[in-house]
């Protein structure tokens, strides 16, 4: 008798695995609609109040899902923040595979691949982890041929002039067109992966295309470290006009994924890859540059009309990704980030999971804006109320160098801050950090006067290398606390924080031995050329 037991207790295991492979092959896996927009800023949806942008798309997601309250992008530039997102790593982790312009080694497996080898359809359209090199030559097998958001599906598009297009400013690329035919094409049951990456609102954009629509400069909200006078409300309602658009696109892909019987069986993840393109915000790890908006929406397993105050970052989202799914993360490198996956399937509001209390952030090389094409390195933290940010070399300029050389003639040093001999701004000629627009025009033009020279000081000047700013009292971080004897224990508190998660993580500015190795990447885009320091 006891032979046969022996015998049975083997055979049952057998068949219980069998059984969990055959319901695993038969549940219906989740869709997942990931939609990425280009240089947004946090307070810019109608659903957390903005006086002059409508976003109903985000506002639906947002309401009827979970919205995240204390979403940071990893890096204050769209590179390295899109790097962290498929990897799950912050970008120090992913040498010149988390830097802006250079080159994707293959060594850095994005999610998507490993849901593609999960059985699952992926496709994209507009922008995806970009700006980075990828090759398909022989001799550079090491890098990657391919985005690693997957092939693009740009081929609708819109032909100029079409009056569809509010202005010329917005891409051509008709991102709802082309998720439909990724939609339709599906002839079997597999579940979908779509990347939607909005160009929007980057930069260009049509000066005054506002007046097309609804809007007007007295709606406008001015943050705190610009002027508030006509330029600057102009360029806002610019910027708004492109969230709108690419808002609406994202209205379709719902509209048409709830048509089809769809939208109940798909995550939908809302989210931009960094702040706005101003002055001051972009580019630098301050609220407007990291602080972005974060909705998801699943009513099937995620409880909705949540709000959410975890802090929480880019590297999470590759890690809840992969374990909704049920995909393993393979050849992926280690992660950094945790899934949030019990905070979603939560019925919790407010803090949720008690140990996430902090989040970080940081940037090197954004544009080429100096000697020798440096970076201006920073590594920041929010805790609470508080956010502490370290720049690393504070004798460098933080939005680029004042002056450059031509273009046209490599010896030729064109005007300080960028002016012509009539006192006007050369496009690209200074600050160049700082996406050209007519904010920064107005600021560089007039930067002498004494109302505008604070602001100007705010956007260009060097900073102390340490910052700490009070978030409930100074939204726009304007005043540093840094290095006042009242607040030595918080500034302590979040130095020590920050430190000790750099060297978990391993960040060459703290481990060493080459501190300056993102400095040495090579860049693939556009190179300018500038005066050596002084110092």
């Amino acid at each position: 008798m006891k032979s046969k037991v022996l015998l049975i207790a083997p055979l049952f295991v057998l068949l219980v695995a069998a059984c969990e492979r055959t319901m695993k092959r038969t549940e219906v896996r989740p869709n997942i609609l990931f939609v990425i927009s280009d240089d947004q800023s946090f307070g810019h949806t109608s659903f957390w109040g903005s006086s002059f942008i409508q976003t109903p798309a985000f506002d639906r997601i947002a309401s009827e899902g979970v919205y995240f309250t204390n979403c940071y992008a990893t890096s204050p530039g769209c590179a390295p923040a899109r790097s962290a997102i498929v990897t799950g790593r912050y970008p120090w982790q992913n040498e010149q595979s988390g830097q802006h312009a250079s080159a994707w080694l293959n060594k850095y497996i994005s999610f998507i691949d490993r849901l593609a080898a999960n059985g699952y359809r992926t496709g994209r359209t507009g922008k995806g982890v970009q700006p980075f090199y990828y090759s398909g030559k022989a001799e550079e097998s090491h890098i990657r041929n391919e985005d690693a958001a997957g092939k693009a599906g740009n081929s609708a598009r819109y032909q100029p002039g079409d009056p569809a297009r509010p202005t010329e400013g917005v891409s051509k690329v008709d991102y709802f067109a082309n998720f439909k035919n990724f939609i339709d094409q599906n002839d079997g049951n597999a579940p979908f992966f779509f990347w939607f990456g909005a160009y929007e609102p980057h930069r260009p954009y049509e000066k005054d295309a506002w007046k097309r629509t609804n809007k007007s400069p007295d709606s406008v909200t001015v943050p705190g470290y610009l002027p508030n006078n006509e330029v600057i409300r102009r360029d806002l309602l610019d910027y708004a006009v492109e969230i709108e658009w690419y808002d609406q696109h994202l209205q379709k892909m719902l509209d048409y994924l709830e048509k089809t019987g769809q939208l109940e069986n798909t995550i939908v993840i809302v989210t931009s890859d960094n702040g706005m393109p101003f002055p001051r915000a972009k580019a630098n790890a301050y609220e407007d540059g990291i602080h972005v908006p974060f909705a998801v929406r699943y009513p099937k397993s995620f409880p909705g009309g949540r709000v959410v105050e975890d802090f929480i970052g880019f590297i999470d989202l590759a890690p809840t990704i992969l374990e909704v799914t049920g995909t393993s993360a393979g050849e992926m490198q280690p992660m950094t980030g945790r899934s949030l996956l019990e905070v979603l399937t939560s019925r919790g509001e407010g803090q949720v999971d008690a140990d996430r209390v902090y989040v970080l952030s940081g940037r090197e090389r954004h544009s080429s804006s100096r000697y020798r094409n440096y970076g201006f390195p920073q590594r920041a933290i929010r805790k609470g109320r508080y956010l502490y940010t370290w720049n690393v070399h504070p004798g460098r300029w933080p939005a680029g160098a004042p002056q450059r050389y031509s273009q046209e003639d490599s010896t030729l040093l064109l005007g300080m801050h960028g002016l012509d001999s009539m006192g006007r701004y050369v496009a690209q000629s200074a600050y160049t950090d700082i996406d050209d627009c007519p904010s920064k025009a107005w600021l560089v033009e007039n930067h002498q006067a004494p109302k505008v020279r604070p602001y100007f000081e705010l956007a260009v000047g060097k900073r102390q290398e340490y910052e700490l700013f009070d978030l409930e009292k100074d939204r726009y971080c304007l005043h540093n606390l840094a290095g006042m004897e009242q607040y030595n224990e918080i500034e302590s508190e979040l130095h020590t924080i920050l430190m000790e998660e750099l060297k978990r993580t391993k960040d060459p500015r703290v481990v060493g031995p080459k501190p300056g190795v993102f400095d040495t990447y090579k860049r693939y885009s556009k190179m300018r050329s500038f005066p050596k320091p002084a110092q």
